[in-house]
C-alpha cells in the first residue's frame, strides 16, 4: 500500500494472493488491508490537502503532464501487466493504457482553466465574486475490468483540482494500481498528495470512506448495488458523492440502416474486453426486414473470434474474471435456451486447448430472445450478444427505455430526424449514433437512473471536485 509517499504492509501484516484470471496462476501478493489502513492513509490526505491547494493550477497541470508522459513511456509494460492480470488481450490493453493517459492530459489542461466570475449586484457600492475551490480528500473506489483507465479518470480531475485523495483498486487489480502510482511517484507528487490502500474485503475500507467527515466526496465505479450502499452512507455524512454504474445498454437498427454496417459495429463493440464493459450493447434491437442480414453477417464474424490468453496471437476474447461470473453467463444463456432462444454460435464454457484452469466462456449470439429471459432484463457482463427481433418502430424507443438502467445506447440510422428523435427519446447519458465508441477523456461519461451520478471526463469532469465560494465585498 501506498501511505503518505512511503510503501506500506498492512498494519495487521496480512496479504492476499492475485492471479491472472487465464490460467489461475499467482502473479503478486499484496497487502491486505483495513479499517486502521484506510484511516492512516486518510490521515496523510488530510494532512498534505493545506499545501496541496496551495500549489498553482499550473505546478498540478506540469505533475499531471510528467505522468502522462510516463504512462506513454511506459505503455508496452504497462500493457503487459494489465493483460497478465486482468485478461484482455494485449491489443486492448494497450488501447486501455492510452485511454487512461489522455485522462491526465486532458485535466492537466483543465486545471490551468478553473476559473471564477464577478456578478452584479443591485447596490452600487457592492460586487461579488464567485470561485472555485476543491472539495478536499476524495476517497476514490475503481473497478477491475478497466484497471487503469478508472484510475487515471479520477485522479486526473481531483488531482487538478487541487483534492488529496484515497485509493481503493479492486481486489483482482492492484498491481495495475500500484503501477499507475509509480507513475505518479516517479512525476514529483508530493507526499500525502495520493494514498492506496489495498484489501481483499473492501467493506471494512469502504464503511471508513463514508463515515470519516475528513473525506468530502467518493467516487465510485463498480455495481449498482454496491453503489447504492455506499451512496446511502456517505449521504448520512453529507458527502459528495459521484457514482458510474452498470448498465442494460440497447443496441437499436432501424429499417433504414445497412444491417451488414450495424452487424459489424456490434460484434466488434460487444466482444470488447470480454462484454466486460457498462457500456456493452446487452440489447439488440433489429427491425424484422433486417433480421436476417443482420444475424447472417453477425454469427460468422462472431464464429472467428478466438478466444483465448491475451498474450497468444489473435485472441480477440479473454477470460471472465472469475468463477462467478462465468455462471452468471452460463445462467442466461441456459434460461434463454430454455424459453426458446437459439444459440447459432457460442453457448459453452471453453475448457480445450489449454483453457481449462482459466474463467473462459465462449463469444455467443443468442436469437429469438423475448422479454421474460432473464438476459433481456439483466445485465451480462459477458460475451453473448442477444439479437431481439421488433416489427413496431414507433414502441422501439419504449422498448429500449425498458429498464431501470440508462448509461449507454446505441442507434443505427442513415435519417437525421431519426437520429435526433432517438437521441432527444432514449434516457441515457450516452448515446452512440452509427458510432461503437462514444467516448473520449474530452467528453462527460456517467449516465442516469440506476446508471449512477454525476459525469466523468470533459469540463464536467473536474466541476465534480470543486466547489463554489462566494465573497460579497462592500465597497
Amino acid at each position: 500500500m501506498f501511505i503518505n509517499g512511503q510503501w506500506v504492509d498492512a498494519i495487521d501484516g496480512g496479504t492476499f494472493a492475485v492471479t491472472n484470471p487465464a490460467t489461475g496462476d499467482v502473479i503478486g501478493n499484496i497487502p491486505d488491508g483495513g479499517a486502521a489502513d484506510a484511516t492512516a492513509a486518510i490521515d496523510a490526505a488530510h494532512a498534505a490537502q493545506r499545501d496541496w491547494v496551495a500549489t498553482t493550477a499550473y505546478s498540478r497541470a506540469d505533475l499531471l503532464m510528467g505522468a502522462w508522459r510516463l504512462m506513454g513511456e511506459r505503455a508496452t509494460e504497462l500493457a503487459a501487466l494489465m493483460t497478465g492480470e486482468q485478461g484482455k488481450p494485449l491489443k486492448a490493453s494497450r488501447a486501455e493504457v492510452t485511454y487512461g493517459a489522455d485522462f491526465l492530459r486532458w485535466f492537466a489542461e483543465e486545471a490551468r482553466r478553473i476559473t471564477g466570475e464577478w456578478l452584479p449586484s443591485s447596490r452600487a457600492d457592492q460586487r461579488f465574486l464567485s470561485v472555485k475551490t476543491p472539495v478536499g480528500v476524495v476517497a476514490a473506489v475503481t473497478p477491475w475490468n478497466y484497471p487503469m483507465s478508472m484510475l487515471t479518470r479520477k485522479m486526473g480531475p481531483a488531482l487538478a483540482a487541487g483534492c488529496t485523495l484515497v485509493l481503493k483498486p479492486a481486489e483482482a487489480t492492484p498491481l495495475c494500481a500500484k503501477a499507475i502510482f509509480d507513475c505518479f511517484i516517479d512525476a514529483g507528487v508530493p507526499d500525502g498528495v495520493i494514498n492506496m490502500v489495498t484489501a481483499s474485503n473492501p467493506a471494512p475500507i469502504g464503511d471508513v470512506f463514508t463515515s470519516d467527515p475528513r473525506v468530502k466526496k467518493l467516487t465510485f465505479t463498480g455495481s449498482t448495488a454496491v453503489g447504492r450502499v455506499l451512496a446511502a452512507k456517505a449521504g448520512a455524512n453529507l458527502q459528495r458523492v459521484s457514482v458510474e454504474l452498470g448498465g442494460h445498454a440497447p443496441f437499436i437498427v432501424y429499417p433504414d440502416a445497412d444491417p451488414v454496417h450495424a452487424a459489424k459495429g456490434a460484434a466488434a463493440l460487444k466482444f470488447l474486453n470480454s462484454g466486460q464493459a457498462c457500456i456493452s450493447p446487452n440489447r439488440l434491437y433489429v427491425h424484422r426486414d433486417h433480421a436476417d442480414a443482420f444475424i447472417d453477417t453477425m454469427v460468422p464474424r462472431v464464429a472467428k473470434v478466438k478466444a483465448g490468453i491475451g498474450t497468444a496471437e489473435g485472441v480477440g476474447v479473454g477470460p471472465l474474471v472469475n468463477e462467478a461470473a462465468v455462471a452468471k453467463v452460463a445462467a442466461q444463456v441456459d434460461d434463454a435456451r430454455a424459453k426458446g432462444a437459439e444459440v447459432p454460435v457460442g453457448g459453452m464454457r471453453l475448457t480445450d486447448d489449454g483453457l481449462d484452469a482459466g474463467h473462459f466462456y465462449a463469444p455467443t449470439v443468442v436469437t429469438g430472445v423475448t422479454d421474460d429471459m432473464t438476459i433481456y432484463r439483466e445485465e451480462t457482463f459477458g460475451p453473448v450478444a442477444p439479437i431481439i427481433v421488433y416489427d413496431d418502430v414507433e414502441q422501439v424507443i419504449d422498448l429500449a427505455n425498458d429498464t431501470n438502467y440508462g448509461l449507454a445506447a446505441y442507434v443505427y440510422t442513415k435519417d437525421l430526424s431519426t437520429a435526433i428523435r432517438a437521441m432527444e427519446g432514449l434516457r441515457f447519458g450516452i448515446i452512440g449514433i452509427n458510432d461503437v465508441n462514444p467516448t473520449s477523456a474530452a467528453a462527460p461519461f456517467g449516465g442516469m437512473n440506476d446508471s449512477g451520478l454525476g459525469r466523468e471526463g470533459g469540463r464536467e469532469g473536474i466541476a465534480e471536485y470543486l466547489e463554489t465560494k462566494l465573497a460579497g465585498i462592500a465597497l
